[in-house]
């Protein structure tokens, strides 16, 4: 796929964090992008800046993503490219020091944000890849790309929900590659290591060095950037489908 001004793009969390860097460096190539995210001041700003759309969503409500992706269609037409960043972690133990068992609602919204949030958005998105002309010598109708987490394989101490909601996405990963392979639709998951999101960013400067000195090579925390990066190589390489992309620097967590 051909990164220019022919393709229109999705990022969902794109207000801030890894789906800011990936809607701004899309549109840099051209590519038309709308924002989906609950942060409409933030999103309308970023929008703003690289001449896209914004649209507010909850990614867990299947109708407010289908409103969202008529926003986005209206402004921009069928996306080719959708980007699933929207997240939420919250660290609560199985049971706490006080012998409480973990709150159900909170590993419920964790599941329902991260994991059927990303489902909500790429079924939908792929249903109206489907109707779309096919691009290319290859046919190609659209890229997908979910984002999951080492936490999925190295979830740590805290982290049951989050790294739950993220195996799911590894999980799906080649399971909807496969759904959508006769449509021209190619699916893969990028899974970060440490990045310099906006919770490592609220740290002291201290805190983040020592977080990334974990790192084996380069020792220091990700740049939303190159998480970017990857998705635009995703984009241009046809290959790549069906995939789960570790990006994290040859790290492999502790329990803590």
């Amino acid at each position: 796929m051909k990164l220019d001004s022919s393709i229109a793009a999705i990022v969902t969390g794109g207000a801030s964090g890894l789906g800011e860097a990936t809607a701004r460096a899309l549109a840099e190539q051209g590519v038309r992008v709308a924002i989906l995210d609950r942060d409409a001041e933030r999103g309308q700003m970023v929008a703003g800046e690289i001449g896209g759309t914004f649209a507010s969503v909850d990614v867990s409500d299947a109708a407010s993503v289908a409103a969202a992706l008529q926003v986005a269609r209206t402004a921009h037409g069928q996306e080719r490219i959708c980007v699933n960043c929207a997240g939420i972690a919250w660290a609560i133990k199985t049971v706490d020091r006080d012998g409480n068992p973990h709150d159900a609602d909170a590993f419920s919204k964790t599941i329902g944000v991260n994991l059927i949030g990303s489902f909500n958005v790429a079924s939908q998105s792929a249903a109206g890849m489907m109707t779309a002309d096919p691009m290319g010598d290859d046919g190609e109708r659209g890229l997908i790309v979910n984002t999951a987490s080492v936490a999925a394989y190295d979830g740590q101490i805290g982290q049951i929900a989050y790294s739950a909601s993220k195996g799911g996405i590894v999980g799906m990963t080649l399971p909807m590659a496969r759904d959508l392979s006769r449509s021209g639709i190619r699916v893969n998951a990028i899974a970060p290591g440490l990045f310099l999101t906006p919770m490592l960013q609220g740290l002291p400067q201290e805190a983040q060095d020592s977080l990334g000195a974990q790192v084996p090579f380069p020792a220091r925390l990700g740049k939303p950037t190159e998480y970017a990066a990857l998705v635009g190589h995703m984009a241009q390489n046809a290959m790549l489908n069906g995939e789960v992309v570790r990006l994290d620097g040859a790290i492999r967590m502790a329990p803590r």
